[in-house]
């Protein structure tokens, strides 16, 4: 059982919690039933993205066995036979989408898309320079969707959207720079396409997303109330601030920024940035909205 667990990468389902922006930025996180509904729709998709970590991980499992770190994985180490990682990912399809689609169409569908994305991404696009992490950085924007379609949504930002895109794209650069340092002349042997990847070209590529997260950022908060007049949001631009600029001392000095999931449960200066962020988005929300 622990192996399967594993294989699902619990750590790594707090990129989920996004799903969670529609109700908290529309101001319905104290409304019941829009919150058991979002939290089912968490659960839901932790399971679909546990059933394309399993995918993922049958596919890649010869290159896996050569990663320093990836190696221990359930499946390249052996823990996990190749059948009974098949037979959990039939079980988790055969009870995700059809629970998905009793919550809302359009979130089934969702879960739909994203599971054909990664599994066209773990097959063919992860090996296409620039085209990888913006896969990556859609399937951050899918889920922040799902939190949408599940519940009525009164207002929600379009620039959010943008904001999380380029969240996405900033995680996914710096993960491959973080990559490309600690497999170092052998990076192309675990991942084909980091050979198109330079440190130089991912440290320019990273400044210019970084700018955009500030400007996009920035502008979300001027225009975040819904008829333009209250501008309280600006009040956690410190926040985004320190935590983006953290994020880049972490990568520029460490190599375990490959998992950013890692980073961000394991750097207690970055989770104290976060909690601090949230705690303030949801004061200035729920108080002076």
């Amino acid at each position: 059982m622990r192996a399967y667990l594993e294989t699902l990468r619990p750590r790594q389902w707090i990129k989920n919690l996004v799903i969670f922006a529609g109700l908290v930025f529309d101001r319905q996180l104290l409304q019941l039933e829009p919150l058991l509904r979002v939290a089912a729709a968490v659960i839901l998709f932790c399971l679909v993205s546990g059933l394309t970590y399993t995918i993922n991980d049958i596919l890649d499992v010869e290159a896996d066995r050569l990663h320093p770190q990836k190696k221990n994985r359930p499946i390249a180490s052996g823990r996990l036979s190749l059948n009974s990682a098949r037979l959990l990912a039939l079980v988790l399809s055969l009870f995700t989408f059809p629970t998905a689609f009793a919550l809302s169409i359009e979130f089934g569908i969702i879960c739909l898309v994203y599971t054909g994305l990664m599994l066209s991404y773990s097959k063919w696009l992860k090996k296409l320079i620039l085209i990888d992490v913006m896969v990556i950085a859609l399937g951050f924007v899918l889920r922040v969707a799902a939190g949408v379609m599940v519940i009525k949504v009164n207002y929600f930002s379009p620039w959010l959207f943008v904001l999380t895109t380029l969240l996405a794209l900033y995680l996914g650069f710096g993960k491959r720079l973080s990559e490309i340092k600690l497999l170092e002349n052998q990076a192309g042997e675990h991942r084909a396409v980091l050979d198109g990847y330079t440190i130089p070209l991912l440290n320019n590529l990273l400044v210019v997303v970084l700018s955009g997260i500030l400007i996009t950022y920035c502008l979300y908060t001027f225009s975040s109330h819904p008829d333009g007049t209250n501008t309280m949001m600006m009040f956690t631009i410190p926040f985004v601030l320190y935590g983006i600029f953290r994020y880049m001392v972490i990568l520029q000095n460490s190599s375990w920024a490959s998992s950013p999931e890692e980073v961000l449960l394991q750097d207690l200066p970055l989770k104290i940035t976060v909690g601090l962020w949230a705690l303030s988005v949801v004061v200035v929300l729920y108080l002076f909205f």
